[in-house]
Formats: structure tokens, sequence, C-alpha cells
């Protein structure tokens, strides 16, 4: 079967998260967590790994599917020669439980339905005990964790599945939920799902009835907050940078990651998507949770973290699964925890600097960049690094790097004001952010080129060169702005997308390619709006737009040869693009403007 990543929407508790297919198959779930080990992975391998069918008999069947309004509660209509029906999955906000809940909806005459569950556990290896409690429910155990499965319908055993085939005709609701739990526990009780769906309905609209007119582009801006919300560990307020893993960035290639981590690189962009909309209680978590996260030694901070703020990523491969469409390795954990990146101090230093800017208090730990993050730093921005991509090879100066080190000085300068001594901190951080701004100006800028180069020393280019007029560093009107940018549009650009860097120049340490990486090209519309070229800004942006699925979300990447999403889904950095861009077309002062303008000046 060919399957496609946009065959799938997401479902999710803001705790873990499960991908439904266009078929009515759960093929993804990990419970309780966004990292946990899945109970559903035939996403990444085949039905034998777990999964959930609800879905007519009839083979013939064709679907149509939505979010109902302001929700993430999915709807998929099968219509078949008998009748039609309708499919409502949902998971209830967390309350202590982890569940899902499936209600059938008879529409119109008769369908006939299979059910299919395969429970699996350890991503697909673990098959359970199963045993019935009564009539409608059944339990699956294996080690410390069990579902309980409750069913309005008869179900049986067969070939380590478990089946049945039940008819539901007009005006008639059946309601199956799976629940997990720890299994040295008594089956814990079931919530009525008509009620539950009506609270799950509220809990959505209630969050994105708060959101505000975003000129022509409310409903995108509504879609992508709803699913930064959905990928946001409520316990903890981190965001993971999508919900699966090792959805691949070439389809039977080997880039495959584990993308259910928490990256620091997105904290800026994120932070001001929420706040730029009045979301202050999920800026203010996520702050806070990268503030823990980070505390400590600062040469021991990472790139990423676990929903909780772990450090300990262990990267290994799962022989059994045989990838997404055969696309191998499949991997968990992210070795690329362990890399030594330059731009993640800028990011902490950028969004502490916007979160004052955007009206929240001071964070009582801001003191501590003048007295361990500023001093460590002052050393260490003239080491090469992995970058931000996280190359897999030597470690380079890279321009983008050197550019996040100077944001770390510039925001601190701004942010000295808020500490003890804060003018002579501003001072001496206002001189090593000069020093930092020769030093890329000088090495990092190929003169007969014409552009910025993606390190010292090269002629390669790199898409996160957008970052020098984004972030302030100099303004989009400097003619070596406008060269960079006429250069990536040369160079970068596969059918009008922008892809992160040439994979032949670069030399990454990866074998194979990749699909154009979509945030880049929000960043290109975004650079475009500072410039004046409105027309061309929304342009680009009305095409990202035109990637999404029918559902309205995003994967990393996309491949324009092949007309289909690549990389892990929904991608977080692809939604926050999404707002960012709207913004910044919408408004006079979008965040674009709001980074820029306080160039040099102290933080409110």
């Amino acid at each position: 079967m060919h399957r496609s990543i946009a065959d799938y929407a997401m479902i999710g508790d803001c705790e873990s998260a499960a991908l439904v297919s266009k078929d009515g198959s759960i093929d993804w779930l990990c419970l309780p967590r966004f990292d946990s080990r899945a109970c559903f992975a035939s996403l990444i391998g085949t039905p034998e790994n777990g999964r959930w069918r609800i879905a007519p008999s009839d083979l013939e069947f064709t679907s149509s599917r939505r979010y109902r309004d302001g929700t993430l509660i999915l709807e998929t209509t099968f219509r078949t020669a008998t009748g039609s029906a309708m499919l409502i999955d949902f998971m209830p906000p967390r309350d202590g439980i982890a569940n899902v809940m499936r209600i059938v909806v008879g529409l119109e005459g008769s369908v006939d339905l299979d059910f299919d569950l395969v429970m699996r556990f350890d991503y697909g290896r673990t098959v359970p005990w199963v045993t019935r409690i009564d009539r409608d429910t059944m339990t699956a155990v294996a080690g410390p964790e069990m579902l309980v499965m409750r069913a309005p319908v008869n179900l049986h055993g067969e070939d380590m599945h478990t089946k049945g085939r039940f008819t539901v005709s007009a005006d008639e609701r059946l309601a199956f939920t799976l629940l997990h739990q720890p299994s040295n526990q008594e089956p814990l009780a079931g919530t009525d799902p008509e009620a539950t769906l009506a609270d799950t309905e509220a809990f959505w609209t209630a969050f994105s009835s708060r959101c505000p007119e975003v000129g022509n582009w409310t409903e995108e801006v509504r879609r992508s907050l709803i699913t930064l919300k959905a990928l946001t560990f409520r316990p903890t307020g981190g965001i993971v940078a999508a919900a699966t893993t090792s959805l691949p960035e070439e389809i039977g290639g080997s880039r495959n990651w584990d993308y259910r981590y928490c990256w620091l690189r997105d904290a800026t962009l994120t932070l001001m998507a929420f706040m730029d909309l009045g979301y202050y209680e999920e800026a203010e978590a996520w702050r806070e949770w990268l503030m823990r996260s980070v505390a400590g030694d600062p040469a021991q901070m990472q790139i990423m973290y676990g929903v909780a703020g772990e450090r300990h990523l262990l990267e290994w491969e799962v022989p059994w699964l045989e990838g997404f469409r055969e696309s191998q390795p499949v991997r968990v954990g992210n070795a690329a925890s362990e890399q030594f990146q330059l731009d993640i101090y800028g990011e902490v230093a950028d969004l502490l600097a916007q979160a004052r800017t955007g009206g929240l208090a001071p964070h009582p730990r801001s003191a501590a960049l003048a007295h361990s993050v500023m001093p460590f730093l002052e050393k260490a921005w003239r080491r090469p690094d992995d970058g931000i991509w996280e190359i897999r090879g030597e470690h380079r100066h890279f321009v983008h790097s050197k550019v996040m080190a100077w944001v770390a000085f510039d925001r601190a300068s701004k942010m000295a004001a808020d500490i003890d001594g804060g003018e002579n901190y501003a001072k001496h951080w206002r001189r090593v952010a000069d020093d930092i701004h020769e030093d890329v100006c000088r090495n990092g800028y190929d003169a007969e080129l014409g552009s910025f180069v993606q390190a010292y020393g090269s002629t390669a280019l790199d898409a996160s060169l957008l970052h020098i007029p984004l972030t302030g560093f100099l303004p989009a009107d400097d003619p070596r702005v406008k060269g960079t940018v006429a250069a990536i549009e040369q160079r970068l650009l596969r059918d009008g997308l922008v892809i992160r860097y040439d994979n032949g120049e670069t030399g990454d340490g990866l074998e194979g390619e990749e699909g154009a990486f979509l945030a880049c090209s929000f960043w290109l519309a975004d650079v475009y709006a500072l410039l004046g070229r409105f027309d061309d800004a929304v342009a680009l942006y009305e095409r990202l737009c035109g990637l999404k699925n029918d559902v309205g979300l995003l994967a990393e990447e996309y491949d324009p040869v092949g007309d289909e999403m690549l990389g892990n889904f929904p991608q977080a950095f692809s939604h926050v693009g999404v707002i960012i861009t709207a913004l910044n077309l919408a408004r006079a002062k979008g965040p674009a403007k709001e980074r820029t303008d306080t160039n040099g000046q102290p933080v409110a």
C-alpha cells in the first residue's frame, strides 16, 4: 500500500498524540507521553506492529474528513453503496487518564464496518496477553503497561488481532474507548464518551476562540495555533518538534530522526507566535520550561531536551520496524542532543528579551545570563560548532552560529538594566557584540559572490543566513543582505521552495538528499516583507499554505518533484512559520519588525 504522510491527521490530549489515516486507522500512538514507547507503530512498520482500524467492510467506500471547527476533534465520513457513517476521533484533555475515544455515527441507510485492533507495546515488538473482563471490556497486559478496551459490539481474537464486524444505521451512535494505565492497577472506570466529547469540544473552542483576526489568514493561523497547543506537553509547557519519529526526509533514505523532543532553536519564534496572538499563559509556560531545562553549567547546555527537560536522549535503531515506505533505519532518541551549537545561547537570550518586550515580567533567573552564560559564551563564540542543522561531520565556523552569538550579547546588553551592575554589563556586552559583528562581516561575507556564506572559508550558501536581517544583525536593505537573498533565490530554491543547503556543497556526513525545508521558506517570505517585497511575500506564503493537507497540517519538508510531504509530522516549526509570516503580512509591525526595531535599544 502506497502511503502518504499527508494521508494522516493528528488527535491529541496535550500530553501525547495519535495519527489517524484517511481510511480510519490509528497507525501511531504513544502513551502516556509523546516520547513513550509506541503501542501503535504501523506508521513506521506494518499492521502487525500495532494499529486500530474502524472502516467500512465495502472496500469501494469513499471518505472525506475535517476537524470540527476550532477543535482537534476529527470527523471522517464514510460513504458506501448502502449508506454513510461518520467516525469521530478524539483524545480528551488529560485528567489523569490517557485514552482515545472513537464514536461511530450512522448518517444515512446502514453501513457495515470492520473492527481490527492490533495492540502491541515497545514500538510494535511486544504482543500482550489479552483478557476479557466482561461483555464490553477487555485488557491487554505486557510488563508494566495495560490497555483497556471498551466496545459495545461483539469482538473476538484472531491471529493476535482483536476483530469484529458490526452495522450502524441512521441516527445510531456506538462509542469505543481505549485507555492506558499501569498494569498493576485494577482497570480504571471509563467516562461517558458523549459527555467527554462535549467537554473536549468546549476545551478546544475556549482555546481557539481567543485567536484574533489576522488579515486574510485567520483560519490558517487558528489551525496552526491549535496544532502548536496539541504538541505542547501541558504538565511542563515543553513543545515537541513533531509527534513522530523517523518519517523520512527522503523516501527510502536514511535521514530519519526522532522529533518527539523540544528544540531550543524554535524557542523565540514559538514564544512570539503565542504572545503576538495574546496567548500569554502558553508563552509563559514555554519560557518556564526552557529556563528549567537549561539550568546548570552553560557548557552543558543542550540543543534539545525531553518534554520535562530530560537530558539523556540516547539514540538507537529499531531493527524490527521496516520504516515508512521502507525508509530505514527507524531511530528512537536523538544523538544530536550531544552536539555543540552556539546558536542556542542566542535563542535563550532572544527569548528572554522578546518576552520582556512582549510584556512578560523579567525572569528571576535572568541574572544567570550575567554570572554564568555570558562569561562562558564570551570565550566559546570563537569555537567552531555543529551548526543549526546538526550536521554530522567536522565542526566549522558557521555564520549563523556566530550571528546568534551576536544576538546573545546584543539582547543581553539590552536586558542589563534588570540586574545589579547593569550599566557596566551593558557596555561590556555591547563591545563583545561589536567584536562578533566585525568578525562575521569580515570572515562570513564573500565579496566575489556578493553574499554571506554558510561557514568561514566556504562558498556554500545556507538558508539560515536569512536570520541576518530577521534578528537585526544587519538591516534588510543592507546591500550585503540583498545580495545574500538574491544568491539564496538563485541557488537554494527548488520549484520556488527553499532547501536548507546544497548537500553536494556542504558535505553533511549523511547519504541521500532531502526535500525543501518549509520553515526556511517561511523565513524567506518574512525577509521579503522586511524588504517591502509584499507581493512576493504573499505569493510565497500562499504557496506554502497550499501545501497543507486536507485538514490543514504540514510536515517538516516538501518534495516538489514527488509532490508530497516529507519528514516528521505535524511539524511545530512549520506551523510556527504559518503564524509568524501571517502576522508579518497582516500587521504594520509584525514579529520580524518587533525583533529588528529594538536593535541597539534597551528592552522595555
